[in-house]
């Protein structure tokens, strides 16, 4: 991935010297930037990775803007929080990534028309994230093995993102990853729960 990289990021260069195509340029190099996130995360994944404090208000605000201009128009995000700064140790690369991936499953669920909400609350000892989507719900008989590998409801893809996402929150984060509530035809809650101090 990386010698491709290394050439996009050159072509994008050359293309920032027309006046034409300066527009198109900032949204390639968001991309560009992007895929080496990716290509981070993919490094990390089977790693210990090193967590740091972060404001998860941030976190989430970050992750969502970049979602935001590469989902449909209809979809809309509504984050919710006690205050912020609320500060965990975390990897922001590994993070991220589950967010977006709980996100584009609530895109799915919601055939690409819907409300997406993140609460954020900060207890005692852990920082909850519950993220809500206006989506078909999972089936009752999916509830309870939705988090191993090859299960999914989508009619393509491996089933891979949610066993992947429990492994980074519970066994990097040492935190927990669940459906809070799922009603077909109204829509699921996932929590995600962090430990304030790892």
């Amino acid at each position: 991935i990386g010698t491709p990289l290394s050439s996009l990021m050159a072509w994008v260069e050359l293309l920032k010297s027309k006046a034409e195509t300066r527009d198109m340029v900032k949204e390639m190099e968001k991309d560009i930037a992007r895929l080496e996130t990716i290509t981070d995360r993919f490094s990390k994944i089977g790693s210990k990775p090193a967590l740091e404090e972060k404001d998860i208000v941030e976190l989430v605000v970050e992750a969502t803007n970049y979602l935001k201009s590469r989902l449909p128009d209809k979809v809309q995000f509504e984050i919710l929080d006690g205050k912020s700064p609320i500060t965990v140790p975390v990897s922001t690369v590994l993070l991220n990534w589950v967010i977006e991936n709980i996100c584009k499953n609530a895109v799915d669920a919601m055939k690409g028309e819907g409300l997406i909400k993140i609460k954020i609350e900060e207890e005692l000892t852990r920082v909850n994230i519950h993220i809500n989507d206006s989506g078909k719900g999972i089936e009752p008989g999916l509830i309870n093995s939705i988090f191993k590998p090859g299960v999914t409801s989508k009619k393509r893809g491996w089933g891979l993102g949610l066993s992947l996402a429990k492994r980074i929150i519970e066994d990097y984060h040492k935190g927990r990853i669940f459906v809070k509530s799922s009603v077909e035809g109204e829509g699921t809650t996932f929590c995600i729960s962090l430990p304030k101090q790892s």
